[in-house]
């Protein structure tokens, strides 16, 4: 029964700056990759950013230098600093996690529902 919950979204002006995060809990033994995905109406859900579990982070172009990915292991919460936001950046920003529920069992994926993210003047 894991789950993930964003928070952290809402309307602001271009320029403007949000903090997302995201909580993991439930029955977790392992938290692996963390990455937050956006999706913008009528498009495809794309990667935003990654965060590993020894904390490499790697970003897509249209947002490097302006958005942040950290993660606290002993909250199981990724966060999403953004800056100077755009109003292309607008989009429901997804949580996702490689979560490892048993010592012996498998890998899987998780996401959360989403928090919205609005840009405009």
């Amino acid at each position: 029964q894991v789950q993930l919950v964003e928070s952290g979204g809402g309307l602001v002006q271009p320029g403007g700056s949000l903090r997302l995060s995201c909580a993991a809990s439930g029955s977790i033994f392992s938290i692996g990759n963390m990455n937050w995905y956006r999706q913008a109406p009528g498009k495809e859900r794309d990667l935003v950013a990654t965060i590993t579990t020894g904390n490499f982070t790697n970003y897509v172009d249209s947002v490097k230098g302006r958005f942040t990915i950290s993660r606290d292991g002993d909250k199981n919460t990724v966060y999403l600093q953004t800056k100077t936001l755009k109003v292309e950046d607008t989009a429901v920003y997804y949580c996702n996690a490689k979560i490892k529920v048993l010592m012996d069992g498998p890998w899987y994926n998780y996401w959360g529902q989403g928090t919205q993210v609005t840009v405009s003047s």
